[in-house]
């Protein structure tokens, strides 16, 4: 494969996953123009926003298997279809139901192009320095795309009217599609993966109920029954989802490659910048309009320097992967992001350049954490849980001779975090 479909290849995943982890944020500045015209609930609110992701996480291990059943490149091109035909949909919504039932179908949409995005990559760059650079270029458009969310929200909204933060994803979905026919090769997938729908759901009960247990009690009038009550659901579905798991012989998580420790480290830091960012993002947007009075543009280039300063920093931290070892890259990232967080806050009721400086660090190490925790989920799961070989080589057979798929199992973990 030539460096120039190799590197093309990278740009339409890319492009896909910015559309992907932008949708989580981009209503944090239009929520609250779209709650005024669509009279919508603190419930429906709730969910406007975060039926999104919940169900996306949901569905993520089902479509990441469906994808080793089908072959990427047809998973991914039908997520694209889906993600452009529910954002006219979500565009036009006249009341609050229709717009949530819109965005449980960009989950499904997402659910079926995000696992793909990582697998392409790492069957298409099989050199380690190449790889390491395009790992980081996904984890700087993971973690910038999350940031620009607010600010091309904002932007929109000054414009037009709340629906178009919905429109600016067709144009780049149809883009993909067409590239995406022609650039990404065909490949037929491995037949014999079980696709276990039983245990997505499972998955997707438990998160479901420990994420509105959550809301509930910290909701100022929420019900603390009601609170137990989806905790109890949650923890019980999350209890029989791990049984599920162990049992099954062809499970959607592999949770022994917990046991690894570079695996399990990059699982920890992920975990923590992806909690970092969004809960970070959310809150100084909506404080910003709603307490500070800013209107969504400015909410949104208040925050510009974290997407930025990620999108520098991704890139360069997975050039250096190869050189340095993982763990302390990944230390270091998280000491510079909870320095930046740090300076934040000391510079909170003070001069607005503190605050930048302190979010443009937060977002650097956050972007570099990324990279090296997508480095080590990716490169430090045994061989048998990333690319099948052929049987008389030990390197990876190229696209044309390729007679199976980067597996899923791998790919799970890293990419519901961002969820």
């Amino acid at each position: 494969m030539s460096k120039f479909k190799r590197w093309m290849i990278l740009a339409i995943v890319s492009s896909a996953l910015l559309l992907i982890v932008m949708d989580m944020t981009i209503l944090y500045t239009a929520l609250p123009s779209l709650t005024h015209d669509l009279g919508a609930s603190a419930s429906e609110k709730l969910w406007i926003l975060n039926g999104y992701s919940l169900v996306m996480a949901g569905l993520l291990p089902a479509m990441g298997t469906l994808g080793d059943r089908l072959g990427y490149k047809k998973i991914f091109t039908l997520g694209l279809l889906v993600f452009a035909a529910a954002s006219l949909t979500a565009a036009f919504s006249p009341v609050p139901f229709v717009l949530v039932a819109s965005r449980v179908l960009l989950a499904v949409g997402a659910s079926m192009m995000m696992p793909a995005t990582l697998s392409i990559i790492r069957i298409t760059f099989t050199d380690e320095r190449e790889r390491g650079l395009a790992i980081g270029i996904w984890g700087s458009v993971s973690a910038g795309g999350a940031g620009l969310g607010p600010i091309v929200g904002g932007l929109l909204l000054e414009h037009f009217w709340w629906g178009s933060v919905f429109l600016i994803n067709l144009p780049i979905a149809i883009i993909a599609f067409a590239l995406t026919l022609i650039y990404v090769p065909k490949h037929t997938g491995n037949k014999e993966k079980k696709w276990d729908l039983t245990g997505s759901i499972q998955i997707m009960i438990a998160m479901v109920g420990l994420i509105y247990s959550i809301k509930e009690f910290a909701r100022r009038d929420g019900s603390p029954i009601l609170a137990v009550i989806g905790a109890v659901i949650g923890v019980l579905a999350l209890i029989i989802f791990i049984r599920r798991q162990n049992k099954s012989a062809s499970p959607l998580i592999d949770l022994t490659l917990f046991k690894i420790t570079r695996f399990s480290t990059g699982f920890i830091t992920a975990l923590v910048g992806a909690f970092a960012q969004m809960g970070i993002q959310y809150i100084v947007t909506q404080r910003l309009q709603l307490v500070e009075g800013l209107s969504p543009l400015q909410a949104g280039l208040y925050t510009i320097s974290i997407p930025i300063a990620s999108l520098i920093a991704g890139p360069l931290t997975g050039s250096i992967l190869h050189r340095y070892d993982v763990i302390r890259i990944k230390s270091i990232s998280l000491l510079i992001a909870g320095l930046g967080m740090g300076i934040y806050l000391m510079q909170f009721n003070s001069g607005i350049a503190g605050q930048i400086l302190g979010l443009a660090l937060l977002g650097a190490g956050l972007g570099a954490g990324m990279t090296a925790a997508s480095h080590s989920i990716m490169n430090y799961a045994p061989l048998r849980k990333q690319v099948w070989l052929h049987p008389l080589r030990k390197l990876p057979m190229k696209w044309g001779e390729h007679r199976g798929l980067l597996s899923s199992e791998a790919c799970q973990p890293l990419c519901i975090l961002w969820l």
